[in-house]
């Protein structure tokens, strides 16, 4: 049997805050709609799912992050997650520029959680609390570097 990743999700509670977070980093929007019916609840598993949704992809297509905001039913707000916690963790993006992607996401009131860890001399990285709590990690390959 063949199998590829096709898309992570996450829910969010500003579904057009999110897009400009990312689509800032660097993601572009491919599509954007809003979900409801029998199909939809019967997928998702849940009775009277309506949600807008947006498809994101990284440049060159190779990962696509799908974002919902629901509009019923109503969303249930969660603490943010912790890094060590059981379950969805992070998402994480490979940047050519960690300092330019870190201004990009102080304009979106995301900082470290912590600050920038120097990983051998081989990664620059850091996590970030984007939207709606989301953890997502930048890195820069310093061997790339030119």
């Amino acid at each position: 049997m063949a199998i590829r990743l096709d898309n992570v999700g996450i829910a969010v509670e500003d579904l057009d805050a999110a897009i400009a977070f990312f689509t800032d980093l660097g993601l572009s929007l491919v599509a954007q709609t809003e979900v409801s019916g029998e199909w939809a609840e019967t997928a998702v598993g849940l009775d009277g799912n309506h949600a807008r949704v947006a498809m994101l992809e990284t440049p060159g297509g190779q990962a696509r992050v799908e974002m919902f905001e629901y509009l019923s039913p109503d969303a249930i707000a969660t603490a943010p997650t912790l890094p060590n916690e059981i379950g969805m963790h992070r998402i994480a993006f490979q940047v050519d520029d960690l300092e330019a992607a870190l201004e990009i996401a102080a304009r979106h009131g995301c900082h470290p959680l912590r600050g920038v860890a120097n990983y051998e001399d081989v990664y620059l990285l850091t996590y970030v609390r984007g939207p709606s709590g989301i953890i997502v990690m930048l890195a820069e390959d310093l061997t790339r570097r030119g």
